[in-house]
């Protein structure tokens, strides 16, 4: 008799399961799995349904400091667990892994793995006396949720892994080091600069911490200089995030004409296909995927050296490291891509490249399958 095999993905959004890991769940469904995710709702349910994934609605809310609602969100997530019964429990960020961990003991899940997409705010925080002590409460909940046999960790870097096995977190056979979440390659493939005035773009949330003030710190050195160059930001503020940019400070720097604030876009590959060099000056990263789509496309980056980043950017390869919090050396790296077309071509097809080889969806969905096939008790998957 053939074993009906289950897993469910507990993420926050569904916009960002449908960006992140539907790949992932399309790969499970064609090995044969019955594929369940656990979400807020938003506009992508119909879509993943159309994959033949079924959606379970759940209103969890990331701002959220009322004890009893949470208390009652992690007793909604173990009941949704105790019904449904599922092999694996693939967790995605830091609510979902903290209440689903939490959820899966409750519900006697037999496996659950916790992929960190980063590790937030709480840890990129300085060293004030509150940033540490609410550190340390995460790494204590932390240590508790994989006290167990059952939890597995994915990390996205090298030093967070490192990181998170020094805390004495988790240990070093119970997690697996996967390099972002992957991009569609036909999708995002390489395009030809276009003609016009160079323009940089950057893509993400717009958060303090992606280093947005840097960026126009540096916009403002290099338009001193009278250099002629546009800047575009792809994204919207998060209020739920206390790094959060506020969308009347983004109008405000898009009406002094510092940069073009240019919203939410549903197709990064088309606004990539318009612009010469990608940016984030971040403070921190899984592995950044907007800096895998601008490679994908051939663009050229300027990027931090941080964990995350220098994942997808090899200095002076395929882009430029900088250091963190720096604008000047932003602006100066900015300005040599912006003088120096035979350069960001060059940068531009060694990025192809390196995401072909290393970052596409693909190689993504196949390293997460051998995790879980690793941790997996072997009759599960006959």
């Amino acid at each position: 008799m053939a074993i009906n095999r289950k897993i469910l993905f507990f993420v926050t959004e569904d916009w960002y399961f449908f960006s992140h890991r539907l790949h992932i769940a399309e790969a499970l469904k064609e090995d044969g799995f019955e594929v369940i995710l656990l979400t807020r709702v938003h506009q992508h349910k119909k879509i993943i349904e159309n994959q033949g994934i079924r959606v379970i609605p759940i209103d969890l809310k990331r701002e959220s400091r009322n004890l009893f609602q949470e208390i009652k969100t992690i007793f909604k997530v173990a009941g949704v667990y105790k019904k449904e019964k599922p092999h694996l429990v693939h967790h995605v960020a830091a609510k979902p892994i903290l209440y689903g961990s939490i959820a899966a003991r409750v519900a006697s899940i037999p496996l659950y793995v916790n992929a960190f997409a980063g590790l937030g705010f709480v840890f990129l925080q300085k060293k004030e006396l509150k940033s540490i002590l609410v550190r340390w409460i995460f790494i204590l909940a932390y240590r508790f949720i994989f006290h167990s046999k059952a939890a597995y960790a994915i990390f996205q870097n090298p030093e967070d892994k490192c990181l998170f096995e020094s805390l004495k977190i988790v240990k070093k056979n119970r997690s697996t080091l996967i390099r972002g979440s992957g991009v569609d390659i036909s999708h995002y493939r390489f395009f030809k600069e276009p003609e016009g005035r160079v323009t940089i773009l950057l893509g993400a949330r717009m958060l303090w911490d992606k280093g947005i003030g840097e960026l126009v710190q540096a916009v403002k050195i290099l338009q001193e200089k009278k250099i002629i160059f546009r800047v575009l930001l792809a994204g919207i503020p998060d209020p739920a995030n206390p790094n959060s940019v506020d969308g009347q400070t983004l109008q405000k720097w898009h009406n002094q004409g510092i940069i073009e604030w240019i919203g939410y876009q549903e197709d990064m590959a088309q606004v990539l296909s318009r612009v010469h060099i990608a940016t984030l000056p971040s403070y921190g990263e899984g592995v950044p995927k907007f800096l895998i789509e601008a490679a994908a496309c051939g663009r050229p980056i300027v990027t931090t050296d941080v964990p995350g980043c220098r994942e997808i950017v090899h200095h002076n390869k395929n882009g430029i490291l900088v250091p963190v919090r720096n604008y000047y050396a932003l602006a100066d790296s900015l300005l040599k891509l912006i003088k120096d077309s035979e350069l960001r071509e060059k940068m531009g097809a060694c990025g192809r490249a390196m995401v072909i080889k290393s970052f596409s969806e693909k190689i993504v969905a196949e390293k997460t399958m051998a995790f879980y096939k690793t941790i997996w008790n072997k009759k599960v998957w006959r």
